[in-house]
């Protein structure tokens, strides 16, 4: 009889429920992908436009298990996803909601999404679209250089609301893990690769309410309310002897004998710089005596302010979906998780993407210096065979022997490309014997 250890993991979990600290431990949904092509039947393509992409199942070009690693990766360039899977309905009125899962980009994402929506059982997902109600979308939202936003956008009342804090997705070809935390209190919490990154109330960070406090209307900064720091000192004056033209009359010019007035008018010598000139005069600045500082303006409790305790409540929750678009495709969604609790989200958090992500790293790290000789030494052979060729059609002069000789002069010795070529070949060896474990 085989060990319990050895049976597959049950990838989607749908309302187990096991005691911990006198609470109910609730995982409404659990996907991660280690059953082979089973989750074709679990996740459903929708049918709403006929030219969607097409995900498929991969742990893609750099990873920790090959198969243990495996996740839904987008696969055609400049395309619309929409993929959704269901899940028994359940609500979070007085539970803590937690939505987890992991994205990489291996593909160095350019502009394109990289988030989940959660939708409401009434979603026809062979009819799921970009317009489709949604509660809430969460996760990476890139376009662009710079413009790399974590996207925490909520529905309430008919409307949906986004963060208005500027969050940051991370855009690098790592796995990373993506946690939104919303709480009975009505407070949240945004972690990245088990880090918190963001907390705060939902009424303060969302514009799901008017304002608790307005300015009174009818408060007016009174006339006399000085705000100056600091002011020209009233008794400071200018000294007699202070010169502020910079220009005077020269003393030495003469009006011309043969000036006539009534024919050219009236004679004005010729200006020279002043010798003596300071420069304009302005009087010392002291503090203002009279400082009554920045005048605020009063508030009031706004009237149409009413509190919402419903904000955030959420009834049958039960599908999830991607619904993107990218322009380069090669995004990797793995490990969804959706529970009512946060430390078990975190230990799952470990226990997954934790594992992995060094060794993945390395791995990358390995695989791009790999391709990059690839590309060096592809880019020389297409160098030489064009240089081949155009010695077929037209040979050499003597100044392009000379050249050549030059080049060969430059190029590294024969035992540096067995080197290099030796190298090169033990890390594919170790890149091949990865694969194979």
């Amino acid at each position: 009889m085989k060990s319990l250890s050895l049976l597959p993991l049950l990838l989607v979990l749908t309302t187990c429920t096991l005691r911990t600290q006198g609470k109910r431990r609730q995982v409404y949904f659990r996907e991660e992908f280690e059953d082979g092509d089973g989750w074709t039947k679990r996740w459903v393509q929708s049918k709403h436009q006929s030219d969607y992409g097409k995900f498929q199942l991969t742990a893609g070009k750099f990873y920790q298990d090959k198969e243990r690693d495996k996740g839904l990766q987008t696969s055609e360039d400049a395309k619309f996803y929409a993929l959704s899977t269901r899940f028994k309905p359940f609500s979070n009125v007085n539970e803590t909601l937690v939505v987890q899962f992991s994205v990489k980009h291996e593909q160095g994402i350019d502009c394109g999404g990289g988030y989940v929506k959660l939708f409401p059982a009434t979603l026809n997902q062979e009819d799921m679209h970009s317009e489709s109600q949604y509660y809430i979308m969460f996760g990476p939202d890139i376009c662009g250089f710079g413009n790399n936003r974590l996207q925490v956008i909520l529905y309430h009342h008919g409307k949906y609301h986004e963060n208005n804090k500027t969050l940051k997705c991370r855009i690098n070809k790592d796995t990373h893990l993506y946690t939104l935390i919303i709480r009975p209190n009505a407070t949240y919490e945004v972690k990245i690769d088990n880090e918190k990154v963001t907390t705060g109330a939902l009424e303060d960070d969302w514009d799901f309410l008017p304002p608790r406090k307005i300015k009174d209307p009818y408060a007016r900064k009174p006339r006399k309310w000085d705000e100056r720091l600091q002011i020209e000192d009233p008794e400071d004056k200018k000294p007699e002897d202070w010169e502020d033209s910079e220009f005077i009359p020269d003393p030495e010019a003469k009006k011309p004998d043969d000036w006539n007035e009534e024919i050219d008018g009236v004679w004005e010598g010729p200006l020279i710089p002043n010798a003596k000139y300071k420069g304009e005069w302005k009087p010392r600045i002291i503090d203002n005596p009279n400082y009554q500082g920045e005048w605020i303006h009063p508030e009031i409790d706004n009237p149409k302010y009413r509190p919402d305790p419903t904000i955030c409540h959420y009834y049958n929750i039960s599908v999830l979906g991607l619904d993107l678009w990218q322009v380069k495709s090669g995004s990797i969604f793995d490990n969804f998780l959706l529970t009512n609790d946060e430390e078990f989200a975190e230990e799952v958090g470990n226990k997954t993407w934790g594992l992995r992500k060094d060794v993945e790293q390395q791995w990358r790290e390995l695989y791009e210096e790999m391709e990059k000789k690839k590309e060096a030494e592809e880019t020389k052979r297409k160098r030489e065979k064009e240089r081949a060729r155009q010695e077929d059609i037209w040979g050499l002069d003597e100044e392009d022997e000379e050249d050549n000789e030059e080049d060969s002069e430059e190029e590294p010795d024969e035992n540096s490309k067995l080197e290099d070529s030796a190298s090169l070949g033990k890390k594919e060896a170790r890149f091949d014997q990865k694969d194979e474990l």
